[in-house]
């Protein structure tokens, strides 16, 4: 790895595909990124355990976001692309950070109390309770000087600096103060059936989803379903017509004509017109990624072989990190 800053970042593989709203989002700025950071990109698998998974699935669903990643451009010789569990630093500092975080300061966590007051205080675990510090712990390893969040995320990433924070001042300097690298969002990408709503894997409606993985007919058939309204002027105003704002923006997300261009190309036209344009556009950016995919998926032993590779790569640097975090904190070194 180079002596380029480092970063780091990574999704849960909480799913058997990423979609549009994640590439768009993250993927394409994490491509991008790489070219200028040292970038480590984790699957992050102990966080997807703080909620029940069928263990097969859980498996199935690593390797496929693993593929994805690279499908997308994460070139695993310029990045490190590795999965969490085969990092045992991120549980270990994690442990460490625990102990030096208090209960009304994890309690605060908004996520937390978004998550544990669906399915309710009694059944939630302890682990979603901690999730934010080994989030901390995830990127503290790897002393980065810039985070790429979303806002959703601030929150969790000020922890993540208090504690570093907290840390050097009992123990001495040991961490890096990450700034948080807010991404500018390539576009926004909103649900198809709830355009009001951003899309997301947990969407009430799958229709209003689209997956990285989905075939042609599936990609089609969901954008020519999606939510518009009765007014049928093709234009952008989010307020009024987000359905139509919302197909306008994933247009020129990925095909590079403006918003503006669109406008007055697709002026007269009717709603058809423009969902099958962008089914277009989507497909075409989608296919060879979910093409792809499926090709590295099935060489399951490469693969595994590229996650070895990144996961060696990490523990480069996590043990390092690791090391003088234990020896500051007075634990006798192993001989």
């Amino acid at each position: 790895m180079s002596a380029k800053p480092n970063l780091l970042s990574g999704m849960q593989p909480s799913a058997s595909s990423l979609h549009l709203g994640n590439y768009l989002g993250a993927l394409v700025n994490w491509v991008r990124m790489q070219e200028d950071f040292n970038a480590f990109y984790v699957i992050v698998d102990l966080h997807a355990i703080t909620v029940p998974q069928d263990p097969n699935e859980l498996r199935a669903n690593t390797r496929r976001t693993a593929a994805q990643y690279i499908a997308a451009g994460i070139d695993p010789s310029k990045s490190a692309l590795f999965v969490q569990s085969h990092v045992p630093a991120h549980a270990e500092l994690a442990w460490v950070l625990n102990c030096i975080t208090g209960f009304g300061e994890a309690s605060r966590m908004t996520q937390f109390k978004d998550k544990s007051q669906k399915a309710g205080t009694d059944s939630a675990s302890v682990g979603l309770f901690t999730y934010p510090i080994l989030q901390a712990a995830d990127i503290l390893l790897y002393q980065p000087k810039a985070v790429p969040v979303g806002e959703d995320q601030r929150q969790h990433l000020e922890l993540t600096r208090d504690l570093a924070e907290r840390f050097n001042s009992r123990f001495g300097q040991t961490f890096t103060i990450p700034e948080a690298h807010i991404l500018k969002e390539t576009a926004k990408i909103y649900d198809l059936q709830n355009p009001t709503a951003k899309m997301s894997k947990s969407a009430a409606d799958p229709k209003g989803l689209v997956n990285m993985m989905d075939d042609d007919a599936t990609i089609a058939k969901k954008i020519k379903s999606a939510v518009t309204d009765t007014e049928g002027s093709i234009k952008s105003d989010w307020e009024n017509k987000p359905g139509v704002s919302n197909l306008l923006s994933i247009h020129s997300s990925l095909s590079g004509e403006s918003v503006i261009s669109l406008e007055e190309r697709f002026s007269g036209a009717g709603y058809g017109v423009l969902k099958a344009e962008v089914a277009e556009v989507v497909i075409s950016a989608i296919g060879p990624i979910r093409d792809r995919a499926n090709d590295l998926m099935s060489d399951q032993a490469e693969l595994d072989r590229l996650l070895a590779s990144g996961a060696e790569k990490a523990k480069t640097v996590a043990n390092q990190t690791l090391a003088a975090v234990y020896d500051r904190v007075g634990f006798i070194k192993p001989e």
